[in-house]
Parts: C-alpha cells; sequence; structure tokens
C-alpha cells in the first residue's frame, strides 16, 4: 500500500493555515484523504474536536503511525520526514534550513496574526469592535509589508534558493492580507514575489478550491474580481 494513503487533512477550503498545508501537498503530488471540517454540522465539529480538543485547523492524522500532527508548520515538517520527495519544505543545509524556520514563523505570526485580528474584529459587534486594535494591526502588516519588500532584493524565494515551506506560510498570509490592506507602489519586490507564488499550479489548485467559499471572507467587497472568478 502506498504510504501516502495512510495521510488524512481535517481541514476548509478558506482556512489560510490549511492552505499552507495543501500547497506543500500539491508540490509533491502527495496522495491524502481530505476530510472538510464544517463547525456547523454537530456531527462534524465533533468528530474534529474528539481528534484534537483545541479545535484548531489543519490537523493530520497518519494511520501508518497513529500518529495526529496538528499546527501547519509541525505537519509540514513531519512531511517533510515521511511522505515528501520531489520538493522538500526544509533545506538540507544548516543555514537556509534556519532561514526557512524563521521566515515560515514571520509570515505567521507578523502577517497572519494582524490580518486574522482584522477579519475578526470585522465580525463583531458594532459595540464591541476595536478600531484601536484595527490600526495597530494594519500598521503591523505595513511594517511586514516594509520587511518583505527588504528581504525580496535580488531573491526569488524567501528563504532559500528553491521553494520552500516559508513560501508555503507567504502564499495564504499575503493573499488574505493583501486583500485587507493592499501592498503600497512601494513594494515592487514584495508585489513580484506575490505574483511568483500566485503563478505555481499547486497555489493556483489551492485558490480554485477555495474560490467557491470566498463569498464568506467577511472582506469579499475588497477582493479583485480576478481573484473571485480566476484566470480569464
Amino acid at each position: 500500500m502506498d504510504p501516502a494513503m495512510t495521510l488524512t487533512l481535517y481541514s476548509h477550503p478558506l482556512a489560510s493555515y490549511c492552505h499552507k498545508v495543501l500547497i506543500a501537498l500539491y508540490e509533491n503530488a502527495t496522495s491524502f484523504t481530505a476530510e472538510r471540517v464544517d463547525f456547523a454540522n454537530p456531527g462534524s465539529a465533533a468528530q474534529f474536536l474528539d481528534l484534537w480538543p483545541v479545535g484548531k485547523m489543519p490537523v493530520l492524522h497518519d494511520s501508518a503511525t497513529a500518529q495526529t500532527i496538528p499546527e501547519s508548520t509541525i505537519i509540514l515538517e513531519y512531511l517533510d520526514q515521511h511522505h515528501f520527495h520531489a520538493v522538500p519544505m526544509l533545506p538540507g543545509d544548516p543555514d537556509p534550513r534556519l532561514q526557512t524556520r524563521l521566515w515560515d514563523r514571520f509570515f505567521d505570526l507578523h502577517v497572519q496574526d494582524p490580518m486574522q485580528r482584522i477579519v475578526f474584529d470585522r465580525l463583531r459587534p458594532a459595540d464591541v469592535k476595536d478600531p484601536t486594535g484595527v490600526a495597530e494591526a494594519r500598521q503591523k502588516l505595513r511594517t511586514a509589508y516594509d520587511m518583505v519588500e527588504h528581504r525580496m532584493t535580488g531573491r526569488r524565494w524567501v528563504a532559500a534558493d528553491a521553494f520552500t515551506m516559508a513560501d508555503c506560510a507567504a502564499v495564504p498570509a499575503l493573499f488574505f492580507a493583501g486583500i485587507i490592506e493592499p501592498f503600497s507602489f512601494n513594494h515592487r519586490n514584495l508585489i513580484d514575489y506575490f505574483d511568483r507564488l500566485l503563478a505555481r499550479p499547486s497555489v493556483q489548485r489551492v485558490l480554485d478550491e477555495a474560490r467557491p467559499f470566498f463569498q464568506y471572507f467577511p472582506f469579499v467587497d475588497h477582493m479583485p474580481d480576478h481573484f473571485l472568478k480566476g484566470p480569464a
């Protein structure tokens, strides 16, 4: 039996951290079973919470090793050790490997986190919104953009000479953050990098699968038409 067929990914097509893992799986054509988590469905929610009571997606289960692996970064490191072949998510050399871990955390903590704070605030009732917190989150995004802009000077990928886990992390972080707080004309390197990410077939596949769910994104009114409709 193909060992990759032992993998089940619990995720949702609109969840940004799930996109990070899916991109890596598609990069390597890794076989897996997709289990969509629907918290509006009591049965689906109960099954997922029984597996991982924290309730955060994605979660990977490997029946071959009887292991349940949460957290997108840990999932990618696990897959890199046991299931990846053509496109390693972590370089073998120590220095680019460390840079990959650094930039993976950067996109999760300094782009995804403030982006999600803004999204969650839009979902709050008017009397409990946090305009100060939103303003601070937007400033954090602008600072992060400036750092990526500087980092991408003369570079093709953010952490190493080849596509890595850090680039998987960059895709959903920049995709959703750029809708909420658009990149400026001063971010030419960042924009070029983002365009290279969007051109990868693995990324296009993830966005195609997510597209029917974009209508539920709280900032769908800010989403460019080419994101909503797909390539012409």
